[in-house]
């Protein structure tokens, strides 16, 4: 009951900071010019007071995009504040596991550009996760394991048998998803995974699907139509996207096939375990 309220503490806690963050937005001469065109097309007052209401997670893309434009026009004079706000946002999803980071993957690319964005992304993502780590081996290890036990029995055994090569093992999972990241974050600690391991495997293994998040925010605030999106010059640079992303993944794959040692499904639909070589 203790490491339970204990979360809840830290959950409030967190909650409270993140809600006072956001209320101090400073105050801005004008409305955004694509935010004034959207509040004049439905009808809205153009009252650039009203700003601190528009800070909230996004659920799509067109909530994405209005709040990208907003935090790019505050970020020319408030650098400082929005980094501490996407950077407390950020880690704030990542440490309670909360769905939706790759909408927040997509807004720093479109905020701090492709390589200012990426680096923000990796270290973010790594300090969350490490922190979900921490917060479920001091609080939740108990309830995660009731809650999930055949997942987390199954992630154990399957640590057990890959410990000499468990490096190579966290990163499989983490191109190759067996279980969701968020689950593997909480559960980390149950299986005895260490920390150090823990955090290069996320660090590392995310990096190709951060990297494709980060490049579509960067599109994002650059198109301003369909035409632009479909250019020759913007194919070629999903493309070369793609290979990138695709690559760290094919070479893990390839790895793994030969020294670990996975459930793959047979042909006749049951699993069986691939041995090592």
């Amino acid at each position: 009951m203790r490491s339970l309220v204990g979360l809840l503490a830290v959950v409030a806690a967190a909650s409270v900071y993140l809600y006072s963050l956001s209320l101090y937005l400073p105050a801005a001469p004008r409305r955004p010019p694509a935010a004034h065109r959207h509040h004049e097309e439905s009808g809205e007052p153009a009252d650039s007071s009203g700003e601190p209401s528009r800070l909230k997670f996004p659920s799509d893309l067109e909530e994405l995009r209005e709040l990208a434009e907003l935090l790019q026009f505050y970020k020319t004079e408030h650098t400082g504040y929005v980094l501490l706000l996407f950077c407390s946002a950020y880690l704030y999803k990542q440490s309670f596991a909360i769905p939706g980071s790759s909408f927040l993957n997509i807004l720093a690319g479109a905020i701090f550009g492709p390589y200012q964005g990426l680096l923000l992304a990796c270290v973010l993502t790594t300090v969350g996760s490490t922190m979900c780590y921490l917060l479920s081996q001091t609080f939740g290890k108990r309830y995660i394991a009731n809650l999930f036990p055949d997942k987390v029995s199954m992630l154990q055994r399957k640590v057990e048998e890959n410990k000499d090569r468990l490096l190579f093992f966290l990163l499989f999972l983490r191109f190759f998803p067996m279980t969701p990241n968020w689950f593997l974050n909480m559960s980390a600690p149950i299986a005895n995974i260490p920390i150090t391991y823990f955090i290069c495997s996320v660090f590392i293994g995310l990096l190709p699907y951060n990297f494709i998040c980060v490049q579509t925010g960067v599109m994002l605030s650059e198109v301003a139509s369909l035409d632009d999106l479909f250019s020759w010059g913007r194919l070629l640079q999903l493309l070369a996207i793609a290979c990138m992303a695709l690559l760290p993944g094919a070479l893990i794959r390839r790895f793994s096939q030969n020294r670990l040692k996975l459930d793959v499904p047979s042909q006749n639909g049951l699993n069986t375990e691939k041995k090592v070589q």
